[in-house]
């Protein structure tokens, strides 16, 4: 058993696998709050024409994290595959 794997009623639990689930529904719904509530507000406050505003600046704004997250992931790919040669 390594060290990041938990028996639980002889269960194997892989932690990592854990946390990258927890991490991808934190994103979500993080993502999910800024999009609903983010632009929701905007619509009450401001009206549709800013909706639109709103969300082109939060997709401007999102375009090079989305960059930056497939560049690691592409990175994490190539590792894992020469890993195994």
């Amino acid at each position: 058993m390594r060290f990041y794997e938990v028996t639980i009623k002889n269960k194997i639990r892989d932690l990592r696998s854990y946390a990258k689930q927890t991490n991808i529904r934190l994103i979500v719904g993080a993502l999910g709050l800024l999009f609903f509530v983010g632009l929701g507000l905007i619509l009450l406050i401001y009206g549709k024409g800013a909706v639109f505003t709103g969300l082109l600046c939060v997709v401007g704004g999102l375009i090079p994290v989305f960059l930056i997250i497939a560049a690691l992931a592409l990175i994490e790919l190539i590792v894992k595959k020469n890993r195994d040669q």
